[in-house]
């Protein structure tokens, strides 16, 4: 079914007024453009590149020729805002062989390439005293490409967590969950790889809690034992132990996070659904679901966690949703699905819509965070409407893409020369992307990935890939 039908931004604004929905669309651009304050930093402007992984590091995860390229690419466009991609605090816990992996042995080839990074975004854009960069430091947890880590169990998840893909096995409630003790020692992993991206140059540094990835998952863990889980104090126990010691130890650093303010559930087969709900009852696991209706979200904890963490000094919040892994419309609204997925079951305006109430929500309670908002890709060359409509209206402080930049690098040099974007380069959310990251098929076990409908580079490898 083809979704993405606008010719013109007032097309755009009837579908959007007939389904009844919150999506306000501006095209008279200034917000977008203008600087905001950042942790005591001027930002050159309000549209930022989103961490979108290019799996494309070396096996032993430095940043390999297609990442230079890709930042390279970036830093000429026009963000201000750089926020850099996952980037693995141990071995065990990459999403895939060729994620990056930042330690004492790597740390040359990243401090490199934010030097690189620099160089070329100020001679593309003149001065890179307003230009941001970070790092997203991540654990993979159940999704670690080696074997699941898990940090508690939870059926509807688990029975989409492969133990052995190819035999059709996932974790059931035998399989062993992360000790407390490995929990401990990864909270100086963590601040291990903040001081390393701080004396790389980042500016700061992201503590990824979104996307069902091991912190994350540590959020929602109401039925897990020990120190970890089950309380409120417990589960962020985690996340404020490793800001606190990094506030401590590398203070120069500005600290981050993007979160999921709403899990979701896995969207399976309707009778594997039903199997797994009646044999365990509403999933007690999740973050920012509402327990009587788990499908429906809970604000209440996210906006907790927000308050909580901005206390302790986390200065940006990036407001996420839902997984790639099982429910991925919530995360980023498709015309296309990927490979292994189901199709959109919604309209994709109403999965944007979401990401832009409960972007504004937290928004709105914590007026005094930089809070970034996505879900903007699929809206094309249009996003930038929305974008400065969001921003007027307050719901908003910085707008981020990170499909959307993969195929359309320069967009914001495209909008500050000629005032618009060009259709012809934007994103089209066919999934090509995605394929890519999923496709394993070659020397190094993984493909590396990238727009193969916008850029003739990666329309090649997703030949040789599929």
């Amino acid at each position: 079914m083809k979704f993405f039908t606008y010719k013109t931004a007032d097309d755009l604004r009837e579908h959007i007024s007939a389904l009844g929905l919150e999506i306000p669309l501006e095209t008279h651009l200034k917000k977008v453009l203008e600087p905001v304050s950042v942790g005591g930093r001027s930002v050159g402007n309000a549209l930022a590149i989103h961490p979108m992984e290019g799996t494309d590091s070396e096996l032993s995860g430095e940043p390999g020729e297609l990442t230079f390229r890709r930042w390279e690419r970036y830093a000429a466009g026009g963000c201000k805002l750089f926020w850099g991609e996952a980037t693995a605090v141990s071995e065990e816990g990459r999403a895939n062989p060729r994620q990056l992996y930042l330690t004492e042995t790597t740390y040359d080839s990243f401090a490199r390439l934010v030097e690189h990074t620099h160089t070329v975004h100020r001679d593309a854009r003149g001065d890179d005293s307003d230009f941001l960069l970070g790092l997203q430091i991540t654990h993979s947890g159940r999704w670690s490409y080696r074997k699941p880590l898990i940090a508690v169990h939870n059926p509807l998840v688990d029975s989409v967590t492969f133990v052995d893909r190819k035999k059709g096995i996932c974790v059931d409630e035998s399989y062993p969950v992360l000790t407390d003790d490995y929990l401990e020692s990864l909270e100086d992993s963590f601040l291990n790889a903040a001081k390393l991206a701080s004396r790389a140059g980042f500016d700061f540094v992201d503590l990824k809690e979104c996307h069902t990835y091991l912190l994350n998952e540590l959020l929602g863990a109401r039925t897990r034992a020990g120190k970890y889980g089950g309380s409120w104090e417990n589960r962020t126990r985690f996340i404020r132990n490793v800001v606190k010691k990094i506030r401590e130890t590398v203070p120069n650093v500005m600290i981050a996070t993007r979160l999921n303010v709403f899990d979701g559930i896995p969207r399976l087969p309707e009778e594997t659904a039903q199997k797994a709900v009646s044999q365990s009852g509403p999933p007690a696991n999740g973050f920012g679901i509402s327990h009587e209706n788990p499908a429906q979200a809970d604000l209440t904890e996210p906006l907790k966690l927000v308050s909580e963490l901005k206390a302790l000094g986390v200065k940006i919040v990036s407001v996420s949703m839902g997984s790639p892994y099982y429910n991925s419309y919530l995360e980023r609204p498709m015309e296309k699905p990927a490979v292994g997925d189901y199709p959109q079951p919604e309209h994709p305006l109403y999965s944007v819509a979401r990401h832009f109430e409960y972007t504004a929500a937290v928004q709105q309670a914590h007026p005094d965070v930089i809070i970034l908002g996505a879900g903007y890709s699929w809206l094309r060359h249009f996003f930038v409407y929305a974008a400065e409509g969001n921003l007027r209206s307050g719901r908003v402080s910085i707008v981020g893409t990170g499909r959307g930049i993969l195929a359309y690098p320069d967009m914001v040099k495209d909008l500050m020369e000629t005032g618009r974007l060009n259709p012809r380069k934007a994103c089209i959310a066919d999934s090509h992307c995605t394929n890519l990251m999923r496709a394993k098929g070659n020397a190094m076990g993984q493909f590396p990935a990238g727009c193969a409908t916008r850029d003739a580079l990666y329309a090649k490898i997703y030949k040789q890939a599929y």
